[in-house]
C-alpha cells in the first residue's frame, strides 16, 4: 500500500473513464459479471427470486454506450475482484459489504483506505451481530492475527498493490487483467487510462501503433516495452 500527497487533475469521482468492458477485461472478470455489480441484478435462483443492488460507482455517460464508469468505480470493482478470488461467493458477503460504508460513515468504502485498516475489522464486527451465511463468509475473508482481525493473504496481497491519495481513496490501480503485462491504471497520469509500468506508455497508444504498423518489434523499440508484455496485451485486446 502506497499513500501519496499528491492529488489528480481528473476527478476520480466524477468523470466517466471507461466502459464496462473495458473495465471488465482490465480486472480480469467476464463482462456479466463487471454489468452484475454496476447495474445490480434480478434472477431466479432454485425457484426463489434474488435481486442485487449494484454496488459499484457509475456515472451518466454521454450515448447510450460510452464510458459510465469512474476510477474510484474501477477501484471498487478491483477490491471485489480480490474478493472474488479469495473463493467467497458475493452473494454470500454482499450483504456485508454494502454496510461497509454505513458502518466506516464513509461512500465508496470499497476505494477508501479505510478498507484496508479497518474493514476486516467492521465486517467481522458486523458478522458477529448477524450470524449464519454472511457470518461464515466474513469468517473466510478475516482471520485473526497476533491478536487483530485482519484479511486473509489473498485479499490482502490485493489491496497491498494499490496507491492512495491524500484523500483517502485509491489514486492507482493494478490492472490484473493482463498475465504478463504489468499494467496500471491511475489518475494522475494519462487521464487514468491504462499505462505500462515500464516507460509510462498509454496502453492506447502501444495498440494504436501496432494497428497500424502490425509489428511487435516496431511498437517494442518505439516505446521500450518488452516484447512479451506487447503480446499479452494485444492477446487481450486486439481480436
Amino acid at each position: 500500500m502506497t499513500v501519496l500527497q499528491a492529488e489528480a487533475s481528473v476527478d476520480k469521482f466524477h468523470a466517466p473513464l471507461y466502459t464496462q468492458a473495458e473495465a471488465a477485461r482490465f480486472l480480469d472478470l467476464s463482462e456479466s459479471t463487471f454489468r452484475n455489480w454496476a447495474r445490480g441484478y434480478h434472477a431466479v435462483i432454485g425457484g426463489r427470486e434474488v435481486d442485487g443492488a449494484p454496488i459499484l460507482s457509475t456515472v451518466e455517460r454521454a450515448g447510450s454506450r460510452g464510458p459510465n464508469i469512474p476510477f474510484v468505480g474501477l477501484a471498487e470493482g478491483y477490491a471485489l475482484s480480490a474478493i472474488r478470488k479469495a473463493g467467497v461467493p458475493l452473494q454470500r458477503i454482499r450483504p456485508a459489504l454494502e454496510r461497509l460504508g454505513a458502518e466506516m460513515n464513509i461512500h465508496h468504502a470499497l476505494a477508501s483506505q479505510r478498507l484496508f485498516t479497518d474493514g476486516a475489522e467492521v465486517l467481522f464486527d458486523y458478522a458477529a451481530r448477524t450470524g449464519g451465511d454472511e457470518a461464515d463468509a466474513v469468517r473466510e475473508l478475516v482471520v485473526v492475527r497476533d491478536g487483530q482481525r485482519v484479511f486473509n493473504d489473498v485479499v490482502d496481497g490485493y489491496l497491498q498493490q494499490i496507491t492512495f491519495g491524500a484523500d483517502g481513496f485509491a489514486t492507482a490501480v493494478p490492472l490484473p487483467g493482463f498475465r504478463k503485462a504489468q499494467l496500471v491504471a491511475d489518475v494522475r497520469r494519462s487521464f487514468g487510462q491504462p499505462i505500462f509500468r515500464r516507460g509510462g506508455v498509454r496502453l492506447e497508444d502501444a495498440v494504436s501503433l501496432f494497428k497500424a504498423e502490425r509489428d511487435i518489434e516496431v511498437v517494442s523499440e518505439e516505446y521500450g516495452i518488452p516484447r512479451a508484455e506487447l503480446e499479452d496485451a494485444l492477446a487481450v485486446l486486439v481480436n
